[in-house]
C-alpha cells in the first residue's frame, strides 16, 4: 500500500473541520416579510431559481466544451477540473465566500468575512437594490454560481499538464483572492468599481476578464506541453462533445445574463434578446472570417465563435439594445479570432485559447459598453460614446486596466506560490502517457488498445 503523505490527506482533514463546525451553527428561521416590509415577488423568485439552475448547467457545459478539443488520453481530467470547482467554491462560498464578495464593505475593496459566514444571516430579509424582491439567499445562490464557473474556465489554458491537486488549490486561492475582491468592487453598491461608475452586467470583468487574465499567468507558469514545443497538431477527441457543450454554455448563459436582472421583467427580456443575438452574430461571423483566410466552415470554428459572442455581450447585456448586440458579438468574434492567430505564432501555450476568447472577449465586451450603453434600455446604467457620453467609455477603460493588472499579477503569484509548495505540473512521463490514468487511474478511449510503458508507468492508451 503506497504511503500518505500529509499533503494528501491536508484536504480531507480541513473539509472535516469545516464539516464540524457547520454541525454547530444555529439554525434561524427564514424571514416573512409583514405589513409594512417589501414583499416578495413570487415571479422574480421563481425566474431567478431557474436562472440560478441554468448557469450551473454551463458548468457541465464547458466541461464538455473543453473536453471534447483535448487529447483523448485527457478527456476526463479536463472535464473533472471544470466540475470539482462546483464542489470547492460550493463549500468555500457558504464558509466566507459569499462574505467576501457581498458582505458589509471594508473600504469598498473586500467584504468582511464575517458578515455571512457560514450563510449566517442570508435568511434575514430580502437582497438590496434591483434585488429587493427576491430573498437574500436565493441571491447568494444565484451568485455562486457564477463564482462555480470563473476558475473553472482557466482550466482549458492549463490543460493536459497541470496536476489535480495543485489544480485545486488554484480554485480556493483564486476564489478567494481574485474572484471576491473583483466581485466586491464590481457589484457590492459600495464597490469602488460600482462607484466609480463602470458597468459589468453580467461579469464581463468579474468572471470573463479575471478569467482569462488567470489562463494567461498559467500558461506561463506551467510554460508549454512536450507537444506544443515539437509542434504537434493535437486532432481534438470527440468534436460532438464541443457542440453538446456549446448547446449547454448557450442555453445557460440565458440564465447567466437575463437572470442577472434578478426580477422577471422587460429587462430580463432585453438582456435575454441581446444574448441570443450576439452569440449568433459571433459565431457566424468567426466561421464566415475563417473561410476568408482559406479555411472551410467548420463546427469548431462556429462554436467557438458562439460562446465568444456571449463572452462579449455579458457585460453588455443588460445596458445595450438588441440591435447593437450584433456588432457586439461580430467585434468579439472578429478581435479573438485574430488573437489567437498571432498567439499561434508566439511560444504562448495556452492550450484551448482561453485569454484570446475569454480574456479578450470580455475586454471587448467591457469596452462596447462604454460605447453603445443607453439609459434607454435601463435607466439604471449610462449613455454610452455612440450617444454623447464620451466619459462613460473611459470610465469603462480605467476599470478594465485596473482588473486587467489585479488580475494577472495576484493570479501568476498564486501559480508561481503553488509550484513552490506542490509539484504544479506532472512530470514529462505522466504527460505522455495521458493525465486521466496518471492523475485519476481511469480512461476515456474506447478504441484500440495498447500497453504502453515507461519509466514504471504502465498504462493504456488508445492506439490512434
Amino acid at each position: 500500500m503506497k504511503k500518505v503523505t500529509f499533503k494528501q490527506v491536508a484536504p480531507f482533514l480541513v473539509l472535516i473541520a469545516v464539516a464540524v463546525i457547520a454541525a454547530f451553527i444555529k439554525p434561524v428561521a427564514d424571514y416573512v416579510p409583514g405589513e409594512k416590509d417589501p414583499q416578495y415577488n413570487t415571479s422574480d423568485i421563481a425566474w431567478v431559481l431557474i436562472s440560478t439552475a441554468l448557469v450551473f448547467l454551463m458548468t457541465p457545459g464547458l466541461a464538455f466544451f473543453y473536453g471534447g478539443m483535448v487529447h483523448r488520453k485527457n478527456v476526463l481530467s479536463t472535464m473533472i477540473k471544470s466540475v470539482v470547482a462546483a464542489g470547492v467554491v460550493g463549500v468555500l462560498w457558504v464558509v466566507c465566500g459569499f462574505s467576501l464578495c457581498f458582505g458589509e464593505s471594508i473600504g469598498g475593496f473586500i467584504g468582511n468575512p464575517g458578515t455571512f459566514a457560514f450563510f449566517k444571516g442570508v435568511n434575514s430579509g430580502p437582497a438590496w437594490g434591483a434585488a429587493n424582491t427576491i430573498p437574500l439567499s436565493l441571491f447568494s445562490l444565484f451568485q455562486l454560481m457564477f463564482a462555480v464557473i470563473t476558475p473553472g474556465l482557466v482550466v482549458g489554458a492549463v490543460a493536459e499538464r497541470i496536476r489535480f491537486t495543485s489544480y485545486i488549490l488554484f480554485t480556493v486561492l483564486f476564489a478567494l483572492l481574485v474572484y471576491a475582491p473583483v466581485a466586491h468592487w464590481s457589484w457590492h453598491p459600495n464597490g469602488f468599481l460600482a462607484k466609480m461608475g463602470a458597468l459589468d452586467f453580467a461579469g464581463g470583468t468579474v468572471v470573463h476578464i479575471t478569467a482569462g487574465c488567470a489562463a494567461l499567468a498559467g500558461a506561463l507558469v506551467l510554460k508549454r506541453r512536450k507537444s506544443h514545443l515539437e509542434h504537434k497538431e493535437i486532432p481534438p477527441a470527440n468534436i460532438p462533445y464541443v457542440l453538446i457543450g456549446t448547446g449547454l454554455l448557450w442555453f445557460g448563459w440565458f440564465g447567466f445574463n437575463a437572470g442577472s436582472a434578478v426580477a422577471a421583467n422587460s429587462l430580463a427580456v432585453s438582456a435575454f434578446g441581446t444574448t441570443n443575438t450576439a452569440a449568433a452574430s459571433a459565431g457566424l461571423a468567426w466561421m464566415f472570417f475563417d473561410v476568408l483566410k482559406g479555411k472551410k466552415p467548420s463546427v469548431l470554428g462556429f462554436c467557438i465563435g458562439a460562446v465568444v459572442g456571449l463572452v462579449a455581450i455579458t457585460p453588455a447585456a443588460g445596458f445595450v439594445a438588441i440591435p447593437q448586440s450584433i456588432i457586439v458579438g461580430v467585434v468579439g468574434a472578429l478581435v479573438s479570432n485574430i488573437a489567437i492567430t498571432i498567439k499561434q505564432k508566439s511560444s504562448l501555450d495556452d492550450t484551448l485559447d482561453v485569454f484570446p476568447c475569454h480574456g479578450i472577449g470580455g475586454m471587448v465586451g467591457m469596452l462596447l459598453t462604454g460605447v453603445f450603453a443607453s439609459k434607454a434600455v435601463n435607466s439604471l446604467g449610462n449613455d454610452g460614446l455612440a450617444y454623447g457620453n464620451a466619459s462613460f467609455f473611459f470610465t469603462q477603460l480605467k476599470a478594465l486596466l485596473i482588473v486587467v493588472a489585479y488580475s494577472f499579477t495576484v493570479s501568476f503569484l498564486i501559480f508561481k506560490f503553488i509550484n513552490f509548495i506542490l509539484p504544479i505540473r506532472v512530470s514529462e512521463e505522466e504527460e505522455e502517457l495521458g493525465l486521466d490514468f496518471t492523475q485519476h487511474d481511469e480512461k476515456y478511449s474506447q478504441g484500440t488498445l495498447v500497453v504502453t510503458q515507461k519509466d514504471g508507468l504502465v498504462a493504456e492508451v488508445d492506439a490512434g
